[in-house]
Parts: structure tokens; sequence; C-alpha cells
């Protein structure tokens, strides 16, 4: 089966970075797997994609070595099912807040007997290799999302979950459910200090901590944290953040 070069990274002890694509594209998606990122993660919750785009898009990014990654719209087995078919190596699952419906996201994941997926790779196969069936228990990455203060309030319960890889922390949704306003980088102490508890009790679990960031400073201080997987921003951002600081000076006749 074709390497995850993501689970090969964690081994050594590394971190990986990730794309984020919320512009349903397969050249957007081409280009940035073309970045210096580990993964590529194609978000179909907040993102613009659908079904047939994501297809394309994980078609796109296959061109090069970054894993695939999908964060799926909600814990539904049907899209989780979908997207693997479709040949993603990773699965983020949003709004995880208790202990069986972690359970239900990683048996979804898995065939079995550890747990409940269809079989019908489709894709998968073409992208995996023959052997996708034995290996794709060993293979794909399940992503657990703690970004509420119930998933927080059981995160340990979470965390024993068997078969689950990872937690991607939401900082923004996390934040609101503690009363704050949303956004990249929360820097509210208690937010802070949930962020650092989570990475902590990872740690203690053997589970890879990951989060998404806004900028260069918080990406580090999660590093320090012992954050081991990290989208910074996103396709879209980016864009948009280009062209808010490139116009004036262009209009101005001003190099930026």
């Amino acid at each position: 089966m074709r390497e995850n070069k993501t689970k090969t990274i964690w081994a050594a002890g590394g971190e990986v970075l990730t794309g984020w694509l919320a512009i349903p594209s397969s050249l957007s998606a081409e280009m940035m797997a073309q970045q210096d990122f580990d993964a590529i993660t194609i978000d179909m919750q907040h993102g613009c994609a659908d079904y047939a785009d994501t297809l394309s898009m994980l078609q796109a990014i296959s061109t090069t070595d970054r894993t695939p990654f999908v964060r799926v719209p909600w814990n539904d087995p049907a899209i989780i099912g979908r997207v693997l078919d479709a040949g993603a190596y990773g699965v983020i699952c949003p709004m995880v807040n208790t202990a069986d419906e972690c359970k239900a996201f990683v048996e979804a994941c898995r065939y079995f007997p550890l747990g409940g997926r269809s079989v019908g790779p489709i894709r998968a196969g073409l992208y995996g290799g023959s052997d996708y069936f034995a290996n794709a228990n060993d293979t794909i990455i399940t992503m657990a999302m703690i970004e509420h203060k119930d998933g927080l309030a059981n995160l340990d319960a979470i965390l024993s979950t068997p078969g689950l890889n990872a937690i991607f922390v939401g900082p923004s949704d996390l934040a609101v459910s503690m009363g704050h306003t949303p956004g990249f980088d929360p820097k509210w102490d208690d937010v802070i200090d949930a962020i650092q508890l989570i990475a902590e009790r990872c740690e203690a679990h053997g589970v890879i901590p990951g989060i998404h960031v806004g900028s260069v400073e918080y990406g580090q201080k999660m590093r320090d944290m012992g954050y081991k997987f990290q989208a910074f921003q996103s396709d879209f951002r980016m864009l948009q953040v280009a062209y808010a600081n490139a116009l004036p000076a262009f209009r101005a006749g001003k190099s930026s």
C-alpha cells in the first residue's frame, strides 16, 4: 500500500504541516500540494468543496507524496466512507464531544473487525494499491476534533478510544464555547490553558495533538507545547490577505 507520509514523519518524532483547502478547485489543490507541505487537507465542513470537487482535488493531490486528508462535514459514516473510498488517507471529524461519538467516528474509518466500514474502495484502491483492504486499517489516520468545552470535559475518555490516532483542536469554536469571540489564535488565558491541557493529555495517551493556527508566532507557541500537526491558514485566507496587503500599495504606486 502507498506510504502514509504523515505517519512516517510522526513515527520519527517529527512535525507535520498541512495545507488547508477551502477553495473547491483541483488546480488550487495541485498548486498547494506542490508547496512545502507534508499533507494537504480538503475542508468539506467550512470550505466550499462538495463530493465531486473533493474527488478531483484528491486526484490532484496524488500527483505528489503529500498525505491527503479530508475534514468531513460531520460525524456521519456515510460521508466518512465516501471520502475514504475516494482516497483520503486521513479523516478529520468535527465536534467530537464524547467517547461514544469518538468510537463511532473511528469505527466508521475501520474495516471489520476493528469497525464497520463497508468495503468498496473504488478510487482508494487505485491510489493505495491492490493491497489496500489488507492495510487500510493500519494506514488511515483518524483525527477527532476537540472544539467545545464538552469535548474538553470528556477529553481523557475520548483519548482512550481504541484506534484514535490524533486530535485536532478547533481553537475558534473552543473559544466560543468558553464564552469568548471567534477567530484564529485565541489569547484568553483559559483557552490557552485548555489548549495546553489537550497537548499534555494527548502525550499521556500516545495520541498526536494537532491544531489550526493563523500566524507564525502562534504556530511556534503551539510547537513548543508539543503540537505535531498544524494547519497554517488556508488557500482562501492566504489569497485574501495577499490582495488586501498588495492592492493599497498598487493603487498608491508603491512596492509592498
